[in-house]
C-alpha cells in the first residue's frame, strides 16, 4: 500500500489530521489497534477549548457539537465552604463547550468515511521502518492476521502514551521529562442531570472532587484517590459518601446520585519527550505529551499539534518545503510547556497530598482566596482554561 500520510492511532489526534490533510488534498491511511466500536465508546475529555470549537466549525466539524455540546461561560472554585467564580467569558470573551471527546471521534470517523477514508481497524504488531529516510514504511497484522506493509512520505504518530510510535525513537533521540503526582483520579459516570450548570473544582480536607457533565441527563464526578487504590476499594456507598463531604458547602449543595455507568481509575502525571520529530516520524497528542486532567488541556493540546502538523506537511508535501517540518516540534512545544505548567498550578492549587503539612494547605488557601479575588489572577486562570489561541 502506498499514501503520502501514514497515520498510526484513531483518536481526536489521527482522526482530524487525516481530515485536515484531506481537506488540502493530502492522501492517508490510519492504522487502530481496537475496534470502531470501543473507539467510539471511549470515554475521555470532555472540555472543548474556545480554539478547539472554532478549529471544528471552520472545517466542517461542529454540527452535532453545536447543537448536542454545552456552552460554559464560567467554573466554580469551592473552598472554605463557600463558592467563587471565575467568570470565563467575562473575563476573556471566550468560553468552552462540554462535548465529550468520543463524541468528536464518533464525528470525526463518520466524516471520514463518508469521504472514502482508509481506517483500518483492530490491527496488531505494528512497527515502523526506516524512519530517517525519505520513505518510511509501516509494518502490520490486519484484522484478519494478514501482514501489510504502508510505504509513505510520513509516518504520524498519534497512537497515544502506550503505543508504538514513540518506542520506536531510539532513546540517544529523544529527552524525556516526567513527574508523577502523589494521587489518581477516581471518575465515575453517573446516570443523573447535574447538580450544578458549570464544573466545580473543590478542594477540601479530604482531597480534591470535581463536578462536571457529559449531557443534561449525565453527570461525570471525579474524587482524588491515592495511587495504590484500586476499584475494589470503593464501593459505591464509599464513592458517594465522599462526593457528598467534599462537594458540601455552608448553604447546601444536593448532589445528583444515579447509577454509576461507569468507574475508572487514572495516575497523575505530566510527561513531554523532546523533541516531537525524529526524521520522518512527526509525534502528536499523548504520544508526545501527558497532562493531569485538571487542566482540561489534554485533547486541546492534541488539536493544536495535528493543526501545525498538517500545515507542516502541507509545505514539505505540496511546496517541497521543510522549513516548517523542522519547525514543528519547537512551535508544538511551546503550547505544551504552557498548558504543563497551568494543568500543574490547577493540580498543585486543588489536590492535597495525603502527607501534607498545615504549611502547604495555608499557602494553597492563600493561592485560592487570591485568585478568587484579584482580577487579574481570574483573567489569568480564565485566559489559560478557556485555551491560548492556536499557533
Amino acid at each position: 500500500m502506498r499514501t503520502q500520510v501514514a497515520i498510526v492511532g484513531a483518536g481526536p489526534a489521527g482522526l482530524l489530521l487525516s481530515h485536515l490533510l484531506w481537506l488540502d488534498g493530502i492522501d492517508s491511511v490510519i492504522l487502530e489497534a481496537r475496534s470502531r466500536e470501543y473507539v467510539e465508546k471511549r470515554v475521555r475529555a470532555g472540555v472543548c477549548e474556545h480554539p478547539t470549537v472554532e478549529l471544528l466549525r471552520q472545517v466542517g466539524l461542529a454540527d452535532r457539537l453545536d447543537a448536542e455540546g454545552l456552552p460554559h461561560h464560567g467554573i466554580t472554585l469551592r473552598f472554605d465552604g463557600e463558592d467563587h467564580r471565575i467568570a470565563l467569558t467575562d473575563l476573556t470573551g471566550r468560553s468552552i463547550v462540554v462535548y465529550g471527546q468520543q463524541e468528536i471521534v464518533k464525528d470525526l470517523i463518520a466524516a471520514r468515511l463518508k469521504a472514502g477514508a482508509e481506517i483500518h481497524f483492530e490491527v496488531s504488531d505494528v512497527e515502523l521502518h526506516e524512519l530517517t529516510g525519505d520513505t518510511p514504511r509501516v509494518t502490520y497484522k490486519d484484522a484478519d492476521g494478514v501482514v501489510r506493509e504502508i510505504q509513505a512520505d510520513v509516518i504520524a504518530g498519534c497512537d497515544g502514551f502506550h503505543g508504538i510510535s514513540r518506542p520506536s525513537i531510539p532513546d540517544s533521540a529523544m529527552t524525556v521529562y516526567d513527574h508523577v503526582y502523589p494521587f489518581a483520579w477516581l471518575g465515575v459516570l453517573v446516570k443523573a442531570p447535574p447538580a450544578h450548570h458549570e464544573l466545580i473544582y473543590a478542594n477540601h480536607e479530604r482531597g480534591f472532587a470535581l463536578h462536571s457533565m457529559r449531557t443534561p441527563d449525565v453527570t461525570r464526578l471525579y474524587l482524588q484517590v491515592d495511587p495504590s487504590d484500586s476499584l475494589d476499594d470503593w464501593p459505591d456507598e464509599r464513592i458517594w459518601a465522599e462526593l457528598h463531604a467534599r462537594l458540601a458547602i455552608s448553604g447546601g449543595f444536593a448532589l445528583h446520585e444515579g447509577p454509576i455507568l461507569e468507574r475508572l481509575l487514572s495516575p497523575m502525571r505530566s510527561f513531554v519527550a523532546e523533541p516531537m520529530r525524529h526524521g520522518r516520524l512527526m509525534l502528536a497528542g499523548d504520544s508526545a505529551h501527558i497532562v493531569p486532567p485538571t487542566g482540561a488541556k489534554g485533547m486541546n493540546l492534541a488539536m493544536a499539534d495535528v493543526l501545525v502538523l498538517s500545515r507542516a506537511l502541507k509545505a514539505l508535501l505540496r511546496d517541497n518545503r521543510t522549513d516548517l517540518v523542522e519547525s514543528y516540534s519547537d512551535t508544538c512545544l511551546r503550547r505544551v510547556w504552557r498548558a504543563e505548567h497551568f494543568s500543574y498550578f490547577m493540580t498543585s492549587m486543588l489536590h492535597r497530598a495525603h502527607d501534607a503539612d498545615p504549611f502547604q494547605h495555608r499557602l494553597q488557601l492563600s493561592q485560592l482566596r487570591y485568585t478568587a479575588s484579584s482580577t487579574a489572577a481570574a483573567t489569568s486562570l480564565a485566559e489559560n482554561y478557556v485555551g491560548l489561541p492556536f499557533p
